[in-house]
Parts: C-alpha cells; sequence; structure tokens
C-alpha cells in the first residue's frame, strides 16, 4: 500500500509526528497543545487587537488557553481588547474545544471518504470519555449534527433579544457568539466586564443561556440515551408507561439526571434565601429578578463562568457553596468541567452503602463496581492535590485574600471562568499557573497522569496476589 494510501487520520511517522509508541491520552493532550500553541500566536497577530498592536504572547497564551479549554477566565477586556478577527479566533477556539478537536478531525475525515483505523478509535474514545470503541465513530458524527443544531436554535433565539440592541448584523454575531459559549460552557462574552448582568430580569436571555449550559454540561451519552428513550416511548403501544420507558435508560444516564437535578435545586435555594436581603446581590432586584438570578447563579458555577450578579458581593457562604459547584461541576463526555456529577455521586453513594454495612454498592437496582469508585477516588484525590498545590502557590506569588485565591484556583482546574475579579491582575507567574491548571482541568487528571506515563504496562507480567491485612483507618 501506498504510503498517501494508509487509512485514517492518524499515520505512523506522519503528520504531527503522531507515532505508534503515542498512547490515546499523550495524542490526546498533544492535540490540545498544538491547538493551543497555533491560537496563541494567531492571537499575537497586530490584525487580532483592536489597536493593531501585537498582544504579548503570555496574554495571547492564556486567552488562547481558555478559550480551547472552554474555561473563559482572561486578562483583558473581550469586548474592548479583541477585534472582530480576535473574536472569530476565540470563538473558534471555544468550538473545537468544547466539542474537542478528535471529534471535528473525524468528522473532516468521514466528509473525505476516508477510514477511520482502529487506533483512530482508541483516541476519539479518550476523548470522549467512552466505554467502548464500538459505535464510537457514528456517536461523534451525533454529536457533531447535535451540537450544530442546539447551538443554531440558541442562536436564533438570542437574536431576538441582540438584534433590536445592536442591529441586525452585530446582533447575529452576539447570538451566535453567546450561544457558542454557553453550549460549549466557555463563560465569554462580549458584553463587557459586567458579564450578564445588565440582562438579570431578560427571560430570554437567561433561560435560553440556561438551557444551552445544562445541555452541553449533561454529557453526550446522555442526550442519546435519553432521545431513544423518547423515540421508544412514542412508538410504543400504551400500555408501555413512562416509568417502563424510564426504566431503560442506561444507569449512568439516571445518575447524571438525578444528579443534575439535585444540584440545581439546591444550588438555587442557597443563592436564593442566603443573597435573598444582600444589597449588593439580589436584595435590590425585584422578586422575578431573583428567581432568575438565583436559577442562573446555580447553573452557571457548572461550569460556564457567566454570571448575572456580582459574584465579588456575594456572601462566603454562597461563594464557598458556589465553589463546590465549580468543584463537582458536569456531566461526563459533555463540554463542562469538574470531577463531574457522576463521580461525586458514586462517592456518596459509596459512603452511604458503607454506613448501612452494605458490601456492594447498589442503585436502581445495580451494583457499581470497584474499579468504578477507585477511579473516582483517584479523580478527586488528584483534584484536591492540584487545588491545594495551585493555592499554595498563588499565596505566595499574589497579594489577595484566601477566598479569592481559591474561588480563582478551583474556577480554573474546574475550567469555569467565573471570578471574583483577580483574573486580570494576576502576576507572570499567576497567569502561567493558572494556564497550566485549565489546561489539566480541561483534559482531566486522570488523562494527563497517562499521557505522562513514559513506562508501558507489562501485558505479560504475572498478577502476583499478596496476602491481605487490615489497616485501621477512621
Amino acid at each position: 500500500m501506498m504510503r498517501d494510501e494508509m487509512p485514517g487520520f492518524v499515520r505512523k511517522k506522519r503528520a504531527l509526528g503522531i507515532t505508534e509508541s503515542l498512547n490515546p491520552a499523550q495524542i490526546l493532550v498533544g492535540g490540545f497543545l498544538i491547538l493551543i500553541v497555533l491560537a496563541s500566536f494567531l492571537l499575537m497577530l497586530p490584525i487580532s487587537s483592536n489597536s493593531g498592536e501585537m498582544t504579548s504572547f503570555v496574554n495571547a497564551l492564556f486567552t488562547a488557553t481558555s478559550a480551547v479549554c472552554v474555561t473563559g477566565l482572561s486578562v483583558v477586556n473581550t469586548l474592548a481588547y479583541w477585534s472582530t478577527f480576535g473574536k472569530i479566533v476565540i470563538l473558534c477556539c471555544i468550538q473545537i474545544g468544547g466539542l474537542g478537536f478528535m471529534s471535528l478531525v473525524s468528522m473532516i475525515f468521514i466528509f473525505l471518504g476516508r477510514k477511520i483505523t482502529l487506533r483512530n478509535r482508541l483516541v476519539m474514545q479518550e476523548a470522549l470519555n467512552f466505554n467502548t470503541i464500538a459505535g464510537v465513530v457514528r456517536f461523534t458524527r451525533m454529536i457533531v449534527i447535535g451540537t450544530l443544531l442546539v447551538e443554531g436554535i440558541g442562536a436564533i433565539l438570542l437574536a431576538f433579544v441582540f438584534i433590536p440592541e445592536y442591529g441586525l448584523k452585530m446582533g447575529i454575531g452576539y447570538a451566535v457568539f453567546h450561544s457558542i459559549s454557553a453550549f460549549c460552557n466557555a463563560g465569554f462574552d462580549l458584553i463587557g466586564d459586567s458579564s450578564l448582568t445588565p440582562y438579570v430580569g431578560n427571560g430570554i436571555v437567561n433561560f435560553v443561556i440556561m438551557g444551552l449550559i445544562i445541555m452541553g454540561g449533561l454529557g453526550f451519552s446522555v442526550w442519546v440515551d435519553t432521545y431513544k428513550m423518547f423515540v421508544s416511548k412514542i412508538k410504543a403501544p400504551k400500555h408501555y408507561t413512562w416509568k417502563q420507558a424510564i426504566g431503560k435508560l442506561s444507569l449512568h444516564t439516571k445518575l447524571v439526571w438525578v444528579i443534575t437535578s439535585i444540584l440545581l435545586i439546591t444550588g438555587f435555594m442557597v443563592i436564593f434565601l442566603v443573597e435573598y436581603n444582600n444589597p449588593a446581590t439580589l436584595g435590590a432586584l425585584s422578586f422575578k429578578e431573583k428567581i432568575y438570578a438565583a436559577l442562573f447563579q446555580s447553573v452557571s458555577p457548572r461550569t460556564a463562568g457567566f454570571n448575572t450578579v456580582s459574584l465579588a458581593d456575594l456572601t462566603d457562604t454562597s461563594k464557598l457553596y458556589t465553589i463546590v459547584l465549580m468543584f463537582i461541576g458536569g456531566s461526563p463526555a459533555g463540554t463542562a468541567g469538574g470531577i463531574k456529577t457522576v463521580t461525586m455521586g458514586v462517592l456518596v453513594l459509596c459512603a452511604y452503602n458503607t454506613i448501612k454495612g452494605n458490601e456492594n454498592i447498589i442503585v436502581f437496582k445495580r451494583r457499581i463496581t470497584f474499579d468504578t469508585v477507585s477511579r473516582g477516588l483517584t479523580i478527586i484525590m488528584l483534584a484536591i492535590a492540584v487545588i491545594v498545590a495551585v493555592v499554595g502557590i498563588l499565596s505566595l506569588t499574589e497579594d489577595f485574600t484566601f477566598m479569592e485565591i481559591l474561588f480563582e484556583a478551583v474556577s480554573a482546574f474546574a475550567t469555569v471562568g467565573t471570578t471574583l475579579g483577580i483574573t486580570s491582575k494576576l502576576s507572570l507567574i499567576g497567569k502561567i499557573v493558572i494556564i497550566i491548571v485549565m489546561f489539566i482541568g480541561r483534559l482531566g487528571p486522570i488523562t494527563m497522569a497517562v499521557a505522562l506515563m513514559t513506562r508501558k504496562r507489562d501485558q505479560d507480567k504475572v498478577n502476583i496476589q499478596y496476602p491481605d491485612e487490615k489497616i485501621m483507618v477512621g
């Protein structure tokens, strides 16, 4: 077979220097790095800034990383600083980062009629956090089509607000930008320094943005599973009840919907009750606006980065709960960050069953394996380790309060993008630290750890079993 006839988009000793020696995690990390570097150089160009001047490498790198990692933290005002070209670069980075570059590249090769090799499917599986390579290409196609459809509907709805305010051309641009940014859980906006606070009482903006954030944060597999459930119910005989239809959902989908609902409801209640009389946040708003703002601040930290009230003026209780929401984040195989809802749910179920004295973790008449619990514990421990290290470093290099530093660190790791107003004031070291944390948070601590491993597992090594011995814990 001739070299140019080799199938797939990842070939040995070919483009991007990808070889058979790289595992899927390393290819994934390398792809994101290349995209970030390319976007950084584009943002450094004079054409990318409104002033026509070159942007410093660190600021360009920070913005590119934040966009590709769909975070939303920014050291400059997105509206005032970047030109139309710069905003388009940022928007493209958000879209590619939200979907995953492997999804877009695979779709290009599918449209070109190229075959997707087994190795390529393994990389796609890693990128999408998919359980198996079976159906991963078809799943990727559904993701791309579904994403464009949802973002298109969101843009049309937002256009009803932005076109009357900004005119046809700019209004459409604003609608498209904010729809993509919301669905990809990026949090970049073109309103100014106040994020979406001017629209705190606007029902269309609030509910469309919240809907897009939730859709993106649910996870693509949940979309598909839920869609199939509705289709089966519609086509089924009348005696086929909704309870039976919902029972057909996978355990993962059920956990995502239940945990997401619990977090949204409790988040709304905490923000609404704690901030109700705070004159700097909800206190000065009408009752309807208080409902909108409390709902929005319950949805946005998971993990979009928009806000309709001043985050810096929240009470410490609300800030702490917002940090918890950011740390948990959205759901696996979606556009959100954080340790993920199912990870936290599995560990809560583990604790509950341990307290009850159950040897197995049972939920919805299904048993959760020890491997799942072990992976969840690993994710949380690595996440805590990263955040503690970042808070420690920033406490030495930055002159901010502990709450501001902790909020920024968790926001960066969970790729949320909300801030208490310190991002633009970070020192050079602080910016570099946040850049690294955003990158780790987007790819996930386990993916990063696997990518950094140079030693391969010996598959033929004998599995030696050592004797058990009890130790005291607790």
